[in-house]
């Protein structure tokens, strides 16, 4: 039975790419900041019937929560062979009447960027880092970063692009560096069987986006695993969105 740590996976997309993930046969470790929440969703997932699923409770912007977790699982398991690194947020706000306020390059504070950066990037490295001696087991070993369409350079940088006119300088940027991290990190491991993507799930109705979002978390859900499911002879180093491309899924860095 494969196995798959998924962050931030109490709700929403990650919750279901848990759920989605299970049916297809793995077993989950279901990661958490708070432990409580992922027990409930464990609870919520066994009353469905999925029963290879257990909750483990860490916080990507701690040093210590990280290696616990890398601890708990290491207890349960000698092989990872799937990491989702789906923990982020946006650090946007939203006004009285549910109107996202701009992140501006001019005047966003770099209180907020730390604050963002420090779990949509330095939470991915200190996460992936902890977890890939155990990858490295796999016979199949794959990371999938869920990053975000509005992170690449090339489509912000055109009027054309259906969101150019939504920027967020703290987020976006945000998800170019995890971008580039994702790039990095496939080329050091392209002579080997680890497959290393990042993928948007798309414009996706969650409370991230004080459900904002067109999309649904079933369909999110299948774009990234997708690339769990894809052999060793697939792709490695890609940025993709179907909202973006549908046809390839791939869009520019």
């Amino acid at each position: 039975m494969k196995t798959v740590f998924i962050t931030g996976a109490n709700k929403s997309i990650g919750f279901e790419t848990a759920r989605q993930l299970l049916q297809q046969g793995f077993y989950v470790y279901l990661g958490s900041r708070n432990l409580q929440n992922g027990q409930k969703a464990v609870e919520q997932l066994k009353a469905e019937g999925l029963e290879n699923v257990e909750a483990i409770q860490i916080d990507v912007t701690d040093e210590n929560s990280v290696k616990n977790a890398r601890k708990a699982i290491g207890k349960s398991t000698d092989v990872l062979d799937v990491l989702i690194n789906n923990s982020g947020i946006s650090g946007g706000k939203f006004d009285v009447e549910g109107n996202f306020i701009p992140q501006t390059a001019a005047d966003t504070s770099v209180d907020v960027f730390k604050e963002v950066y420090d779990i949509n990037v330095y939470g991915v490295i200190r996460v992936t880092q902890a977890f890939l001696d155990l990858l490295k087991k796999s016979d199949e070993p794959r990371i999938v970063m869920v990053s975000s369409s509005q992170g690449s350079i090339t489509l912000h940088s055109d009027p054309n692009y259906k969101y150019y006119h939504f920027k967020g300088a703290v987020y976006l940027s945000s998800k170019s560096a995890l971008n580039m991290y994702t790039v990095n990190l496939a080329y050091e491991f392209q002579n080997t069987n680890f497959r290393i993507n990042a993928v948007s799930p798309g414009f996706t109705k969650t409370d991230f986006n004080n459900n904002l979002g067109t999309g649904t978390v079933e369909d999110a859900a299948k774009r990234i695993i997708k690339y769990v499911l894809i052999e060793n002879d697939g792709v490695t180093g890609k940025f993709f969105c179907e909202e973006t491309n549908p046809e390839t899924g791939e869009i520019p860095w």
